[in-house]
């Protein structure tokens, strides 16, 4: 006699969340938020990353998007920041010995910033008093000194030269290549043809005293540039003590400020000889000011005056007004974004660059604290990776253009000096990317050593009942949206249980969550509700299921018409409603799906025909092959199977993956082997092992409630209803509707452990127990089964015998 098999109760079809459980009138009367809620693993993990001082140990924290990874590790960092120093300022400043290569400043924070305004003060002096300087009467004078000591000098030489030059009768004369001697004779200069005149021995004569003279004048000539480069030497030194006097007290009044920062003084102290180094420069440019020209050696600028730019400061970092350590996050990491870049400058046709057009990156903002990247953003990026891993490796940020780095191009350009690098950097990602990248990459394994899984789900608890409460009106704050009462509460934690399917758990993908917050916020406006209730939070839901199942509303209507056959009446054999789910990117649903299976005389066994027109996936073909397992324990002890069978999913033409359907399709096998008909107001779902054990399965509230609709569309009969794994029961949040019918008797779930369990409901026939013989009782189930194997079998072997039959012949 068959059993009477427990049916599902009300209380065990969803978990109701009592909105009496709440003290208060709504979630504004509740404190904010403050802890990180559902997360414990992933918050002790992301906590011993940030504390840890070790190198390698960055973080990747991996969990499905929406879980709050990103929100939640940021509102960490930045607690944990708070506290921290706030680190130094990066300033690049020119290398007077190597223009190629700018030199680092580090600075306490907020130095930098005072440092550039200092530098552009006494830069905008200079320009101001430098060319003052050699304008003044002062200097003029001063120039004028050695100007008439020179002339008082060269005079002197010439009169000595004109005195000799005179008492050997020769005169000096000026001429356009310079001065020569012409020989006197009675008082005159001689001219060429007069000297050709003069007989041998008098131009002799003339010739033997111009050459004596020719080498005074030589001597003469030597001194007159000795005293000229005296007169430059001493206009140079006159020009060094001008400007050193104008700039003394400019640099002088910046170095005071900086007397404790070595590299600074330094900078300075090569500020100074550089500008004396250029006095001539600076001299020639007042000149070509005054002559309203341009110098082609510098750059005039502002009306000509000379350009001092050289000596401003590039301040790449400025945490002058940061607090604590800074955590800075990445939306956009490419090469350029992370490790900084050299901008050029086009000029004259030709790009130009320097010192002052070196931008940081990512990684110099967030030196001394935190950088958080995505894992998809960085490695879509083209070598951003790569220059990370490297920074991270070497300790050092180095600015070079990606191209270099590549090798690619080798160009002329800035070599600016590495800063040294103290980061730890955060990297958030799917599980996926990240165990793909620590199977691939060995850089992951020894920079990312902390891992921080964040889960999908938390357990359901009193506690996590009031931080959820809290969380919700946290929400409401920050967001600017309606208030939620108690009921409002309940219905958003029974919704968030239902997004995890498990009575006992709560989803942390707070990014849908906060979705219905908001949506329940608006229809509880258009409902003029003060706060939000949970007939609001139903409707939301059912506004959005309504937004989404298009297809499904579809999908039953072709059930309904009768172009998709579905049968929620009557028996067959060899036929079972199998229930699949369809996800329509945020959506999905269960569809109802006729499985059928024929048997007959052959050797092929269970042919699979979704397999054999390769419409069949991995897992579906090994749950359909895990049947003959199941056949060969429970009736081939004895004698060999000897069969084929072919079992399908009807009007299916897609590919069909899962091995959910794997009982269903046992269940249809068994009626066609034994002849008795199954029920088809029953539905199955459920997945089976070789033993013939009934497994839990994905989408259980999908599956029955897609049975149900369809169901309640061709009219609800009392007797209707789906079987489920008994291990599925704990993931029932079913909707309120299909509880509703079972609790008017009007619909049925049954949860089953055991193929025998599942057949004894779907055909009301007894399984049958095997006895010590592997025989089972007459009129059951299992003995009409084995009946039909050992027919088939003797068939066959009838068959064979007679060469009628082949293998794989049916």
């Amino acid at each position: 006699m068959i059993k009477k098999y427990k049916e599902l109760q009300v209380e065990d079809l969803r978990r109701v969340c009592d909105p009496r459980l709440f003290n208060f009138k709504s979630t504004a009367d509740l404190p904010a938020l403050t802890e990180i809620i559902g997360q414990e693993r992933a918050v002790r993990a992301t906590s011993f990353g940030i504390d840890i001082e070790s190198p390698g140990y960055h973080i990747f924290a991996l969990g499905q998007a929406g879980t709050g990874k990103t929100t939640m590790i940021k509102d960490l960092l930045e607690r944990k920041s708070a506290d921290q120093p706030v680190p130094d300022d990066w300033c690049y400043v020119n290398n007077f010995d190597n223009n190629d290569r700018p030199l680092v400043l580090r600075l306490p924070a907020g130095k930098g910033g005072k440092l550039q305004a200092d530098m552009d003060r006494l830069v905008e002096d200079l320009g101001n008093q430098i060319p003052s300087a050699f304008a003044t009467k002062d200097y003029d004078e001063e120039r004028e000194k050695i100007s008439a000591k020179i002339q008082k000098k060269r005079q002197a030489l010439i009169e000595e030269l004109e005195k000799g030059t005179a008492s050997k009768n020769f005169a000096l004369l000026q001429t356009p290549r310079g001065i020569v001697l012409a020989p006197i004779i009675d008082g005159n200069v001689l001219h060429p043809d007069q000297f050709n005149g003069l007989s041998e021995g008098e131009r002799a004569d003339i010739e033997k005293r111009q050459n004596e003279l020719q080498e005074e004048m030589r001597d003469t000539l030597r001194q007159l540039q000795e005293i000229q480069e005296e007169a430059k030497e001493e206009i140079h030194q006159l020009d060094q003590e001008v400007v050193a006097y104008a700039v003394e007290h400019l640099i002088n009044r910046v170095l005071r400020k900086y007397t404790d920062h070595g590299p600074v003084v330094k900078f300075l102290q090569n500020v100074r000889t550089d500008i004396l180094k250029n006095v001539e420069v600076y001299k020639q440019a007042r000149e070509m000011e005054e002559a309203q020209q341009q110098l082609p050696f510098l750059a005039l600028q502002n009306g000509g005056k000379p350009d001092f730019e050289r000596y401003r400061v590039n301040l790449l970092v400025d945490n002058s007004e940061t607090k604590g350590a800074p955590v800075i996050f990445e939306s956009n990491p490419t090469y350029l974004n992370l490790l900084g870049r050299v901008e050029y400058q086009a000029r004259l046709g030709a790009l130009v660059t320097n010192f002052q057009m070196i931008k940081g990156g990512a990684l110099h903002r967030a030196n001394g604290g935190y950088l958080m990247v995505n894992a998809r953003d960085i490695l879509t990026k083209p070598m951003a990776w790569e220059g990370m891993k490297r920074a991270l490796k070497d300790q050092e940020i180095r600015i070079e253009s990606i191209y270099e780095s590549l090798g690619a191009i080798s160009t002329r350009s800035l070599d600016p000096e590495p800063i040294p690098l103290s980061v730890k950097v955060v990297i958030t990602g799917d599980p996926m990317i990240y165990y793909l990248l620590y199977n691939l990459d060995e850089d992951l394994r020894e920079l990312f050593k902390v891992k921080a899984d964040f889960s999908v789900q938390m357990d359901w608890t009193e506690d996590a009942l009031q931080q959820y409460a809290r969380f919700i009106g946290t929400v409401c704050r920050k967001e600017n949206l309606l208030a939620f009462a108690s009921s409002g509460v309940a219905k958003i934690i029974e919704q968030s249980a239902r997004m995890v399917s498990h009575q006992n758990k709560l989803a942390t993908k707070f990014r849908d969550v906060m979705d219905l917050i908001h949506q329940s916020s608006y229809w509880a406006g258009k409902n003029g509700n003060k706060f939000v209730q949970g007939s609001d939070v139903k409707q939301a839901v059912d506004e959005q299921i309504y937004r989404s199942n298009q297809l499904e509303e579809r999908l039953r209507e072709i059930i309904e018409e009768g172009t998709i056959l579905i049968d929620t009446e009557g028996e067959a054999v060899g036929q079972v409603n199998g229930i699949s789910v369809l996800l329509m990117g945020d959506y999905s649903f269960g569809k109802p799906s006729r499985i059928t299976a024929r048997t007959g005389v052959g050797k092929a066994g269970v042919i699979n025909i979704e397999r054999e027109i390769e419409l069949g996936g991995p897992i579906h073909n090994k749950g359909v092959m895990i049947l003959t397992g199941y056949l060969n324990g429970k009736f081939a002890q004895e004698t060999p199977l000897a069969f084929s069978a072919s079992i399908t999913f009807e009007q299916s033409y897609e590919e069909v993956e899962g091995d959910s359907a794997s009982s269903a399709e046992l269940y249809a096998l068994l009626s066609s082997m034994s002849g008795y008909p199954i029920r088809q107001n029953l539905a199955v779902t459920g997945s089976v092992n070789q033993h013939g054990q009934v497994q839990a399965i994905g989408g259980v509230n999908e599956k029955i409630e897609g049975f149900f609709d369809v169901c309640r569309m061709k009219g609800l009969s009392g007797d209707q209803g789906v079987l489920i794994p008994q291990s599925n029961v704990k993931n029932l949040m079913l909707r309120e509707d299909v509880v509703d019918a079972v609790k008017a008797g009007q619909f049925h779930v049954y949860p089953v452990s055991t193929i025998d369990e599942g057949i004894e409901l779907l055909t009301g026939i007894e399984a049958g127990e095997q006895s010590e013989r592997g025989e089972y009782p007459e009129h059951t189930l299992n003995h009409a089964i084995q009946t039909g194997f050992k027919t088939l079998a003797e068939k066959v072997q009838a068959f064979s015998g007679n060469g009628k039959i082949r293998e794989g012949m049916f």
